[in-house]
Order: structure tokens, then C-alpha cells, then sequence
């Protein structure tokens, strides 16, 4: 294997959309931190409220997946050791490239001021010739194009069941795979990601969460080429 695309797709990450600027809740929020209501990240825990009157609003508003399932991919020795390359594509149909040495922050609401930051300068750091992390102009179809993969796999609750390690060796076969993990509460793929046309596979027969199906593929992946 020359290296793993793993996309995190469908990620509730956005700022909060004009339609709910003038909510309390929002209002509240980003009072508390001297901001305007469209420089802050929708976030279901603080604008449950507001946030229920969306469409798909329970995929929406969950940045916190986010920061769990990079945080546990950029950490892991497949990434540092240039093995892996993570891209987010968000609810919105965002496409966001990780450069694969950035530290994301550990702290939440770091985190969340470094995401307000990269929506509304499109890079982080915003004046850097080379970012860390940027909004790219592609869309997703376009990051799978050019990747070429030799293999994908989607994973998704109905798939075919697979134990990590068969996947892992699966993915190991192959020149340059891609793994897509759906980065969100509940709900179903949008069609923008099921049009990329992975074969689903599944860990159990019931949902799980987006993290545990980063770690176990990614440490899975990982023992099976030895990497230590």
C-alpha cells in the first residue's frame, strides 16, 4: 500500500446559517463570546432550539465528531509515518484539506475557534504560504478522481459485515484505497457520497460511533503492515 485516503464525509460542520441568526440561543452564544451570530459554529448542544428547525438538522451541528475522529487519525502512527491523508467533507459540501503534520488543538473550544477561523478565511493560518488546513475549491468527486483509488470502502451500518482485520488486509492488497466514514450524529448519506460508489461494509449490526470506526480501522490497518 503506497498510502490510505480516509475521508470523513458528511461532517456537522458549519457556521450558523442567516435563517438563525436572530434566534436567542444563538444570539446568547455569541454575546457570551464577542461575536456575531455568523462567525460562530452551529452547535446542537448550545442551539438545540434553533438548530431544530433545519433540514437535516440532526446531521447538522456536531463539530465535536469532528474533532474526535481527527484527533484520533492525525495521532496515529500510519499518519506519521506518511502513510495516510485525511480530507473533511462537510454537510455543506466543503471540502477541507488536512496537511498531515497540523496539531489539531485538544481542547474543545480551541478547536472550535480554530474551525470559526478556517470557515471564514478559508486557511488556517490565514496569511501563511503554506496552510495547515484550507477550504478547497474542489468538489468531492473531484479529491476521489484525482486519488484514483484502486479500492474504496464506505463505511456504512448496512453494509456488508467485515471483521477490521479482513479489512485491513483488504486495504493493504491495494495501491492507493480510500476509506469514507460518515462524520455525523444520524441519518443517512447524502447522494454527493453514495455517488462515489464505495462498497459498504460494517463492524456490527448496529450503529457506531464515527470515532471507534476511525480508530479501529486506522490501528487495524496498522498491524496489519506491522507498523510499530
Amino acid at each position: 500500500m503506497e498510502k490510505l485516503l480516509l475521508i470523513l464525509a458528511d461532517a456537522g460542520l458549519e457556521l450558523v446559517p442567516r435563517e438563525l441568526w436572530h434566534h436567542p440561543a444563538v444570539r446568547n452564544t455569541a454575546n457570551a463570546r464577542g461575536k456575531r451570530p455568523g462567525e460562530i459554529l452551529l452547535d446542537i448542544s448550545l442551539h438545540y432550539a434553533a438548530a431544530k428547525t433545519l433540514k437535516d438538522w440532526r446531521k447538522r451541528g456536531r463539530p465535536d465528531i469532528l474533532h474526535a475522529c481527527l484527533l484520533l487519525a492525525l495521532s496515529t502512527l500510519l499518519n506519521k509515518r506518511g502513510l495516510l491523508e485525511v480530507v473533511v467533507h462537510t454537510y455543506g459540501g466543503l471540502v477541507i484539506r488536512v496537511d498531515p503534520v497540523v496539531r489539531i488543538p485538544r481542547n474543545y473550544n480551541r478547536f472550535v475557534g480554530l474551525m470559526e477561523q478556517l470557515l471564514a478565511e478559508g486557511r488556517v493560518p490565514p496569511d501563511a504560504e503554506k496552510p495547515l488546513l484550507w477550504v478547497s475549491q474542489e468538489k468531492l468527486e473531484d479529491v476521489v478522481r484525482t486519488w484514483n483509488p484502486d479500492f474504496a470502502a464506505l463505511m456504512h451500518e448496512k453494509g456488508e459485515r467485515i471483521h477490521a482485520r479482513k479489512l485491513a488486509a483488504m486495504l493493504s492488497e491495494y495501491r492507493r484505497p480510500l476509506v469514507i466514514v460518515g462524520c455525523f450524529q444520524s441519518g443517512e448519506f447524502s447522494g454527493e457520497v453514495l455517488r462515489l460508489g464505495g462498497k459498504p461494509f460494517s463492524y456490527a449490526d448496529e450503529v457506531l460511533d464515527a470515532w471507534y470506526v476511525v480508530a479501529k480501522t486506522l490501528l487495524a490497518l496498522e498491524d496489519q503492515l506491522g507498523i510499530a
